[in-house]
């Protein structure tokens, strides 16, 4: 089960549109897939102009939105990797519309006293051990007016396909110009794992690293100009197939191709092509207020707290009273991790044999800020996008015999990459997959 067109374009269209609007330059991260259903069940509890409001966030009438937005969660929480859960939490005095709680998938509803000491406890307790202990507090205000709780939560956890190593990294340029930094390098030989895309604001390099568990992460980089909000907006575009066709590292020209691309011919033992890929390891974190931009959300009518705007959850006046996401993401040498959770309160290598073969090498280095995009491969739903501006240091007691991300006695074959349903890429050939 997977995620349907349907709502993969509606996530990543709410995600693009919070990525566009986000200032710069910091680091951060943010995930419309744990937004985005929260959205739909107040849309279809909504009356009036927030009903619209919301409508134009979700892309869904509001007839669909309910039910589209339990599919997503069951789709969601079925991708190999992936936790998803949704939280509901009301006064026990607050009546509630049957056929409104019906349609909120079963086993989320849980009480909240009014005091608020215990109400944070809970729902603190909730998001814990949701996200495996990555976010640890629920990202809303909760006090004595605090009515009713809507709350989801996704975690990722993925391991690459083949580990990177760990190295020293002093960029020479940027804005990390001479801080050493915790790298990370590895090679291969499958040249459409980097490509560039020509977009309306300049090139972008867009750099996939592969996961075990079908879940990748797009590394984003612009020319230096270029904000956060474009490089992100445009990496999910490349997702949805709109602009140009990206180039794939088979065809880029000779010499500086893309940012942080540069491709030459070099000797080598073997007849096939080089990838060679050196970037950083990062920790982002970020916490949001959504109500600071409530249009964007499609939470303006519906956070006047003057009068009511959910008929179909209560009989009583509702109105949105907080709204707040918490992300961190980890990127290093062995896998990625990320964990959201959004929130809605309502109130009331040996020496080698000489070399035979001239081969295309293109390297990429990516040594300055630059976003990511974590992607269920088969769906193309963006889970997370991000934006690194802090990368990891290397660390200054760092054994130089540790292990630099995989075992030097493992002969690892760099052409072996795997889908999670049938043991290798289903979109490429079985014979070339395995590199015979």
């Amino acid at each position: 089960m997977q995620p349907t067109a349907t709502s993969v374009r509606a996530v990543n269209r709410l995600t693009a549109r919070w990525a566009g609007s986000l200032p710069g330059p910091r680091g951060t991260v943010v995930s419309a897939t744990t937004l985005w259903p929260l959205l739909a069940f107040l849309q279809d509890a909504a009356g009036g102009p927030a009903r619209d409001e919301l409508g134009d966030a979700t892309g869904l009438p509001a007839a669909e939105a309910a039910g589209a937005a339990r599919g997503f969660l069951e789709a969601l929480g079925a991708i190999r990797g992936t936790r998803a859960a949704l939280g509901l939490w009301t006064r026990a005095d607050l009546p509630l519309h049957g056929d409104w709680r019906a349609r909120v998938p079963a086993g989320t509803a849980g009480t909240i006293t009014g005091d608020a000491t215990i109400d944070r406890r809970t729902l603190d307790g909730w998001v814990d051990e949701r996200t495996e202990g990555l976010i640890r507090s629920m990202p809303v205000h909760i006090d004595k007016s605090t009515q009713l709780v809507l709350a989801a939560a996704q975690s990722v956890r993925t391991r690459w396909l083949r580990p990177f190593f760990e190295t020293e990294v002093v960029p020479e340029s940027g804005p990390w110009q001479g801080r050493l930094l915790l790298g990370l390098h590895r090679t291969t030989s499958l040249l459409d794992r980097v490509a560039v895309a020509e977009t309306p604001d300049g090139p972008l390099t867009v750099l996939k690293i592969l996961g075990r568990t079908g879940v990748d992460v797009h590394l984003l980089l612009g020319h230096a100009d270029m904000t956060s909000a474009q490089v992100l907006r445009h990496g999910i575009g490349t997702l949805a197939g709109t602009g140009a066709t990206p180039v794939h590292g088979d065809r880029l020209p000779l010499g500086e191709a893309g940012p942080g691309l540069r491709v030459s011919t070099v000797r080598s033992r073997t007849p096939r092509p080089v990838l060679e890929v050196l970037t950083v390891a990062f920790r982002v974190a970020a916490n949001h207020d959504l109500l600071e931009e409530p249009a964007l959300f499609g939470l303006s009518t519906a956070s006047d707290t003057s009068r009511g705007h959910f008929p179909g959850i209560s009989p009583d006046p509702l109105a949105v009273g907080s709204a707040g996401q918490g992300a961190v993401a980890v990127f290093d040498a062995k896998g990625f991790e990320s964990a959201t959770v959004t929130a809605i309160s309502v109130m009331a290598g040996g020496m080698p044999p000489p070399p035979r073969y001239t081969v295309r090498h293109v390297e990429a280095v990516i040594d300055r800020p630059f976003g990511f995009l974590t992607v269920h491969r088969t769906s193309r739903l963006v889970l997370t996008a991000g934006w690194v501006t802090d990368p990891l240091p290397f660390p200054e007691d760092r054994d130089d015999d540790e292990d630099r991300g995989y075992d030097d006695d493992r002969e690892y074959d760099d052409d072996r990459e795997y889908d999670d349903d049938r043991g290798y890429d289903d979109d490429r050939g079985y014979d070339e997959a395995v590199g015979t």
